[in-house]
């Protein structure tokens, strides 16, 4: 096979490069080893982080480049790169401009989004993160079902896709006339699609952003090769990357030759065996939403055939999330990441094996399982999740959906755990009983008060936008109306920040610092632009977009 441009993978940052690669008129391959199209992007939230949008300055939103350079230097620290750093305030922009001129992906302003570290100098309340609009998914004709469906738990019915704004009229559906039209508008069409589909067509977050890159990825002649794994690169005398042998389903083999260059998106290395070596500080009930084949395996290939460097200055390895896990009886596990609904809701807490919470519940996941993991240095081995009958009802916690939804098949399987007693909630999970009822008693007198001593816990912009604003107090309310239930959850990630060190081009390093030329590493299979640090929501989206959309250039103005 030949083409001019080859790339591996499926996700956002692998579709904005074979898009903008294509727009330009060069022949583009795409390689995926699934059976299903669009990787860890298909199931993420799919918003993004891009400072000074063109959204944003439409909206009037106050913002500078000096102070999201401050504010990322802030965040970044030592691992602050002002070459890639630059590149991204410059190109993000622009490849969001050019994708959405160029596709269907239309992305609107969060009205409130504060960045994750709301009280560092440079942050801002809104303007940075963009929410995906919907996507019609017949659009994609008979491609929608090699689109990868978000896990049972994203979805309502078993398979109709919801978003912030729909889980917001989902929480008040029993108070709001507003609420139960919106839904039931949702849950018509959902019927209505699954007369000739196997989900709901109304496409959200992640899921409805892959859809509209596919759809002009296939408009401008891509080529998808799925069930393809790729088993060594071509290289010439020169080192230069001239293309992939690949084996198919059926063992045949085939050299893919790349004129023009290789783009590399797999989806990092969340499952690469023997991960627990990038991970230090994680238990093995670590859990990952990474796409099943995440395993690195591009990663690694670079590194042992082409001496690719791989890592560099991060603040950690993986972005962190806390997450559960049910098993069914049919022996299938289900994951749930904590990251919208729950955490931060009036009546619920965080609390280790000791009793004891330890944790602001309402930070970003990411610095919620980084207090996780300093816990687990410290020797705690199990963190739970606690909320009381109301809140449990309004928000439902992790799996369990709100009322109302039902409760007893996660009871059932020891999923959710009740008891009409704190102390008998702590027997029955192994917990201290005197411990975790005067951690509950000093909680609920504080909260009371609408304060957090301990913890500060809705002082800050983020809490509160994370909590209920139609609630006496957005993040804090007593946990006292019997019964009492508690989910176990344990140290989760979204993907790998550790990947393939490149320049501003994206192009691949090799440990010496020089080029690969002809080899570019995007998404999760870059080094994280963001120094393994989680500045705001979609700041992994962002960054892949932005460089599959600098790798592209930089391969088209280099012919």
């Amino acid at each position: 096979m030949t083409t001019d441009v080859l790339v591996l993978g499926s996700g956002g940052a692998a579709l904005a490069a074979a898009v903008t690669a294509a727009d330009a008129g060069r022949k583009v391959l795409v390689l995926e080893r699934d059976t299903r199209l669009g990787g860890t992007s298909a199931i993420s939230g799919g918003a993004l982080w891009i400072p000074l949008s063109r959204q944003a300055r439409a909206g009037g939103f106050s913002d500078s480049l000096d102070d999201v350079r401050t504010y990322l230097r802030h965040v970044l620290a030592d691992t602050y790169r002002p070459d890639i750093i630059d590149v991204f305030l410059e190109n993000a922009p622009k490849a969001l401009a050019f994708l959405e001129d160029h596709t269907d992906l239309k992305y609107t302003v969060r009205a409130l989004s504060p960045d994750y570290y709301p009280d560092l100098p440079g942050a801002t309340k809104s303007g940075r993160a963009l929410e995906m609009s919907e996507f019609d998914g017949k659009e994609l004709g008979a491609h929608f079902e090699l689109l990868r469906p978000p896990p049972p738990a994203f979805m309502g019915f078993g398979g109709m896709m919801v978003n912030r704004i729909d889980i917001g009229h989902f929480i008040n559906m029993r108070r709001s006339p507003k609420s139960c039209v919106h839904l039931a508008k949702l849950a018509t069409r959902f019927f209505i699609d699954r007369l000739r589909y196997s989900r709901g067509t109304r496409l959200v977050i992640g899921n409805a952003m892959v859809a509209a890159l596919l759809k002009a990825a296939l408009a401008r002649g891509v080529v998808f090769k799925l069930q393809m794994e790729t088993t060594s690169f071509l290289a010439g005398a020169d080192g230069a990357v001239n293309g992939v042998v690949a084996r198919g389903v059926d063992g045949r083999e085939f050299e893919i030759h790349a004129s023009d260059g290789v783009v590399l998106g797999t989806g990092g290395l969340s499952r690469r065996p023997g991960v627990l070596v990038d991970r230090p500080g994680t238990h093995d009930d670590h859990l990952t939403m990474a796409a099943p084949n995440a395993d690195g395996t591009m990663i690694g290939l670079a590194e042992r055939q082409l001496h690719a460097k791989v890592g560099g200055p991060l603040l950690s390895n993986f972005y962190w999330a806390p997450m559960s896990e049910m098993a069914h009886p049919d022996g299938t596990r289900e994951t749930f990441p904590h990251i919208v609904t729950d955490r931060a809701k009036p009546g619920i807490i965080a609390v280790t094996d000791r009793g004891e919470r330890f944790v602001n519940e309402g930070n970003s996941y990411h610095r919620f399982v980084q207090a996780m993991l300093e816990e687990q240095r410290r020797g705690v081995s199990r963190f739970y999740l606690i909320a009381d009958r109301r809140a449990l009802n309004r928000y439902g916690l992790g799996l369990v959906r709100p009322r109302p939804g039902g409760h007893r098949r996660f009871l059932a399987n020891g999923y959710l755990i009740r008891a009409a007693t704190i102390a008998d909630l702590a027997r029955r999970l192994d917990i201290n009983a005197r411990g975790l009822e005067a951690t509950i008693a000093e909680f609920n007198r504080n909260a009371r008060q609408g304060v957090d001593p301990g913890f500060r816990r809705g002082e800050n912009a983020y809490d509160r936008s994370m909590g209920d604003a139609a609630a006496r107090h957005p993040s804090l309310a007593p946990v006292e109306q019997p019964p009492f239930y508690a989910v176990k959850i344990v140290t989760g990630d979204l993907g790998s920040a550790k990947g393939l060190m490149t320049d501003g081009q994206a192009r691949v390093l090799r440990t010496d610092g020089s080029i690969i030329p002809r080899l570019y590493a995007v998404g999760t299979d870059m080094n994280s632009p963001m120094g393994g640090s989680y500045p705001g929501a979609g700041i992994v989206l962002g960054t892949g977009l932005t460089f599959g959309y600098v790798a592209a250039r930089a391969i088209v103005e280099a012919l």
